[in-house]
């Protein structure tokens, strides 16, 4: 009996061209494949007429972790050749690798990411020797474009080197201390038949030493401790997810690519991709002429006979293309020549070339593959729901039917479920929703997916909503708390609240704690529905947050800068839950507004929260001078950032007082040139709190004011931009400074 190692590169044409002719010379008695060892009982499923590429997707859940894993599999993935050529030729095939929850796969996602990466110092030195940019240029040039007469030897020898002396990890001495007592098995049942071994060649060295010597009865598969789940299932797979330009770390980029090079090998592959990126820039409007695809090819050609090619590899083509294509320089060097996704300004036709390279190839499940019980839930309860069709649905909230079609919806998209989208939602008010549904074709395998996480729906977002709860900050804690309520998730809902009181009293920056005031101030005063209307938890948070509102605002200090909305919009979040919450707080409104009126006479406070500061008191109906504090205002560098702050807290209070508006305007008017061109930006990123209505409403007045009849809607919708004009003013004025100067004014 004989054991043949074959060492693959994972999703390599050429590995799998030399699996398919050892498996097929040799007829072995086992065909053992790298892969996880739960789906062995089930390889059937592999074979039952899928529409490649589709992946092998492990899930795991206990009470401390939710791990997740996938073994993507395409027509020209080594151990897929492995897989049906085995069974064709009669083979036990047997997957004998590690289920994909196990420990030894902690921290990865992905069972084929190649351990090259782990050991970048032996491929550098590889590439330095062959003068190549990267282990992928490195790897064609030696087995991809190479002759495939003498491929095994040198899969050996590449292999070998790659590994080395080195000892594995933890993690893959566990794995391959597993895989080779498959071997040892499958060797002793085999009799006088040959045993063919497909795993990442990264492995095979030491397979090779482990499996001479051990126990040879068969290994169990592992099965989930106790208290956990693991279960594994088909799912669809597309060559963008398996690309390494969109960050996959397959060890294989331009899957697209690799695909021509499988079924119409190096010189069919290299006509295809010239083919697809001319189309590709053809559709953009990039012409491409005739004369340059003959450059492209003379250039590609010529560079693969520098680089000692026989025939032309993926970089030649790309390189020829390239240069002829392009004749402007790049800002940075083509992304073939390093790894990872496509920064940003990648030139267009670049672009072109990555996507022909990458490909649009969706993988699709046969009909009667299994699924995880998640998508059988999901399908019942849409249909009980009556949520399985398409178009768009009306909800009222106050009907129970709705309610509960309501909270199927939305955890349906906190699963990013796709087919699912609120268009409109207004559960404070109206409480009414508009949701939009359509078919997807991506539904079911997101659902496949989104099984590590729970059996039903409920159980799902419950748990994906967990998750979120530890990591999450004073605002994702606010937004989760709608998020649980709207999902109808109780128990989440009370944890999270615990959370946020907690979490508010951490929170060192103001703008923060706008969004926990207005998410759970709407809580407090609308959700009768929901049952959180009036919550003395929702209260203690409240309570909390103005307090630390109040604490931070008076610290605040500095000097003239652009006023900022986030603070703004706290303080008028403050604002609404002192009015409208004041049960529920222990500071009342007089002490928080005797707070505010000390920061706005703190001139050391910023403009902006000083002129927030006196709209505070005002827009609650308290006395407050804001004429007087109008009048005061002229430092032409501060003028517009203390009114944006008026006017985001006290915005009607100033429309409904042409008083105040009037101080204003004579405060705008007495400016000299320079001073309003100076104080320009700041006054228009104020007057943007008032809406196009309300802005007509102030020109009225001032219209008034100068006896103009003219047309209010005029003034404010004008042909020409603010900022043309301000900028002709600026020229106008240095034009006279400098006649003035020469005595020509």
């Amino acid at each position: 009996m004989a054991v043949t190692f074959l060492g693959v590169r994972h999703h390599s044409p050429a590995c799998a061209r030399e699996v398919q002719r050892t498996i097929e010379r040799l007829r072995p008695a086992h065909v053992l494949v790298e892969g996880p060892v739960d789906f062995t009982d089930r390889v059937d499923e592999l074979l039952l007429g899928h529409t490649l590429p589709v992946a092998v997707y492990t899930y795991y859940r206990d009470g401390q972790r939710v791990h997740a894993s996938w073994t993507p599999l395409c027509e020209y993935s080594p151990e897929w050749v492995a897989i049906t050529t085995g069974r064709a030729v009669g083979a036990q095939v047997r997957f004998i690798d590690l289920p994909a929850w196990h420990p030894a796969f902690a921290g990865r996602d992905n069972r084929y990411a190649d351990a090259e990466t782990r050991y970048a110092e032996i491929v550098e030195r590889l590439c330095r020797e062959f003068a190549v940019d990267t282990v992928d240029v490195l790897w064609d040039h030696l087995v991809e474009v190479a002759p495939d007469d003498d491929l095994a030897p040198r899969l050996t020898a590449y292999f070998d080197l790659l590994r080395g002396d080195s000892a594995a990890g933890e993690q893959d001495r566990a794995r391959e201390e597993y895989m080779a007592s498959w071997v040892r098995a499958a060797a002793a049942d085999a009799g006088d038949r040959p045993v063919v071994v497909v795993t990442g060649g990264f492995h095979t060295p030491a397979l090779r030493v482990l499996a001479g010597s051990g126990d040879r009865e068969w290994p169990e598969a592992p099965a989930p401790p106790p208290g956990s789940e693991g279960a594994s299932y088909l799912v669809p797979y597309s060559y963008r997810r398996l690309d390494a330009f969109s960050g996959y770390q397959s060890g294989m980029p331009s899957p697209e690519y690799y695909h021509w090079l499988w079924t119409g090998g190096v010189a069919g592959a290299a006509t295809a991709l010239t083919e697809a990126v001319t189309r590709g820039l053809r559709a953009r409007h990039q012409p491409v002429s005739t004369a340059d695809l003959i450059a492209a090819r003379t250039l590609a050609e010529g560079l693969a006979r520098m680089r000692g090619h026989e025939l032309t590899a993926r970089t030649d083509v790309l390189d020829g293309l390239l240069g002829a294509l392009v004749s402007e320089d790049l800002p940075q060097p083509p992304p073939w020549s390093r790894r990872g996704p496509l920064p940003l300004g990648t030139h267009p036709a670049v672009v072109e070339m990555v996507a022909a390279l990458s490909g649009d190839r969706e993988g699709a499940l046969h009909p009667d593959t299994p699924a995880p019980p998640l998508v059988g839930a999901t399908d019942v309860e849409l249909s009980r729901l009556r949520l399985d069709h398409g178009g768009e649905v009306r909800l009222d909230l106050a009907d129970p039917v709705d309610l509960e079609r309501s909270r199927a919806l939305h955890r349906l998209r906190v699963l990013e479920i796709p087919g699912f989208t609120v268009r409109s939602s207004d559960t404070a008010l109206a409480f009414v929703e508009r949701w939009l549904l359509r078919p997807d074709d991506n539904r079911g395998p997101a659902l496949i997916e989104a099984a590590v996480h729970g059996a039903t729906l409920a159980d799902a977002s419950a748990a994906v909503l967990g998750a979120r709860v530890a990591p999450a900050d004073a605002p994702g804690l606010a937004a989760l708390l709608v998020d649980a309520r709207l999902c109808g998730i109780v128990t989440l809902y009370t944890g999270v609240v615990d959370a946020l009181a907690d979490s508010v009293a951490q929170v060192s920056a103001l703008a923060d704690l706008g969004d926990v005031l207005t998410e759970v101030l709407g809580l407090w005063r609308h959700d009768r529905i929901f049952g959180t209307a009036g919550s003395p938890a929702l209260g203690q948070v409240l309570d909390a947050a103005v307090t630390r509102v109040l604490w931070l605002v008076e610290g605040l200090h500095g000097g003239p800068e652009p006023a900022e909305r986030g603070r703004l919009s706290t303080l008028a979040a403050t604002r609404d839950t002192v009015r409208h919450a004041a049960a529920a707080l222990g500071v009342g409104a007089e002490a928080a507004v005797d707070v505010l009126r000390r920061v706005a006479a703190d001139l050391a406070a910023p403009p902006d929260v000083r002129g927030a500061a006196f709209g505070f008191g005002w827009s609650l109906g308290l006395p407050v001078d804001v004429v007087t504090a109008a009048r005061g205002m002229t430092a032409p560098d501060t003028m517009g950032d203390w009114l944006a702050g008026l006017f985001a807290l006290a915005r009607a209070e100033v429309l409904g007082d042409p008083e105040v508006v009037a101080v204003l305007d004579d405060a705008v008017t007495a400016l000299s040139d320079h001073d309003f061109l100076l104080a320009l930006p700041a006054l228009r990123q104020a007057y943007g709190y008032f809406p196009p209505a309300e802005r007509e409403t102030i020109a009225r007045l001032l219209l008034d004011r100068r006896g103009s009849a003219a047309s209010a809607r005029s003034v404010v919708h004008t042909a020409v931009d603010p900022s043309v004009v301000s900028a002709a003013m600026a020229l106008e004025r240095a034009v006279d400074a400098v006649l003035s100067r020469e005595g020509l004014a």
